[in-house]
């Protein structure tokens, strides 16, 4: 009995499909089933192979990947990893895929030099979806119980809280989530969603459309203020720094943290530096152990901290780790994030 995870590559272009074949097929623990060049030939496949995982193009002739992605989960939902150019249209169609189901997205290697590093990362996604029942984890829903919305955005005032919030995979929908149940008047926020680089611009419009308040992807010097929540943009790690009573985020490159950049951890160790017990950490769903440690030094340095439960998760990984530290004083389903935050905050 074949015990590998199975794996369905499916891309237009016959280079993409040879180097994913050959890259996917050096892990001993993957073997790659099949390709197809477009979703007619998929659909196919995946009756014939019964893939464990799909690897899925986004930008594609006769049907796009999206329009594949939506049927896809309507008639056999099972885990997608989004493989995407970097453009501006495919960082859209990327959100959108991620919203309908897709579980990760990841960025084709821009040269020969960054296919290695690519398939570290696609090697560890594909392990870390297979075997999700994505029929029961794809409906989120903000509850009935969420947050009393204020109506007006409060964007001038600095904020003398902080919220930080570190995720991962199936983190888009679980930060859709927390960020579209906050109230305008919110404190300042910080996130960290481990997502290539280019894809955080689109993602953070995304939740600035579906939010009351204001969701854009942080810049080196922005001020972190009351009704504003600023995304970790792609490649770069984000820290919080102080000057007088203003705080403000760095933006900058260092190594990997965790295989990261952005990491959790590097956020979370800044916010226990310069916020303390002005903070609140929150873990949502992720594979791996990143935020855990800093979420311990959040909670040393008196801050409050709040992690998802199992129920609600895509992958437990990451809360997990934070709770095994003793770094989770609370552990709440995914709708009780966002008002246990700011239960916490006041």
């Amino acid at each position: 009995m074949d015990k590998k995870i199975k794996v369905l590559i499916v891309d237009d272009s016959a280079v993409v499909r040879k180097v994913f074949r050959e890259e996917l097929s050096r892990d001993k623990d993957l073997h790659v089933v099949g390709t197809a060049p477009d979703p007619y030939v998929a659909r196919d496949k995946i009756v014939k192979l019964k893939p464990d995982v799909i690897t899925l193009d986004i930008e594609m002739p006769r049907m796009d990947g999206l329009t594949f992605m939506k049927k896809l989960m309507k008639f056999h939902p099972m885990p997608v990893i989004i493989v995407s150019s970097l453009t501006k249209k495919s960082g859209r169609l990327a959100m959108e895929a991620l919203a309908s189901g897709a579980l990760e997205v990841i960025s084709k290697p821009s040269s020969a030099y960054s296919v290695g590093e690519m398939s570290v990362q696609l090697i560890d996604k594909i392990k870390a979806v297979a075997g999700i029942k994505v029929e029961s984890k794809r409906e989120i829903k903000v509850s009935a119980d969420e947050p009393l919305k204020i109506a007006t955005k409060a964007l001038a005032v600095t904020t003398n809280k902080i919220i930080a919030i570190g995720a991962s995979t199936g983190g888009t929908e679980a930060l859709r989530v927390v960020l579209s149940s906050m109230p305008p008047n919110a404190p300042g926020i910080l996130v960290v969603q481990h997502m290539p680089a280019h894809f955080t611009t689109s993602f953070a419009e995304r939740l600035n459309e579906l939010s009351m308040i204001t969701v854009k992807e942080a810049k080196d010097g922005d001020s972190v203020v009351n009704g504003l929540a600023l995304i970790a943009p792609g490649n770069y790690h984000m820290l919080l720094k102080r000057s007088g009573a203003r705080y403000y985020v760095q933006i900058k490159k260092g190594p990997l943290v965790h295989h990261q950049r952005p990491a959790v951890d590097v956020l979370f160790h800044s916010v226990a530096n310069y916020a303390g017990s002005n903070a609140v950490g929150a873990v949502l769903t992720g594979m791996g152990s990143d935020g855990a440690l800093g979420l311990l030094k959040m909670k040393e340095a008196g801050a409050r901290t709040v992690v998802q439960d199992e129920r609600s998760c895509i992958i437990f990984g990451m809360p997990n780790e934070a709770i095994k530290l003793g770094a989770a004083e609370k552990v709440v389903s995914l709708k009780n994030i966002a008002g246990t935050a700011l239960k916490m905050v006041n």
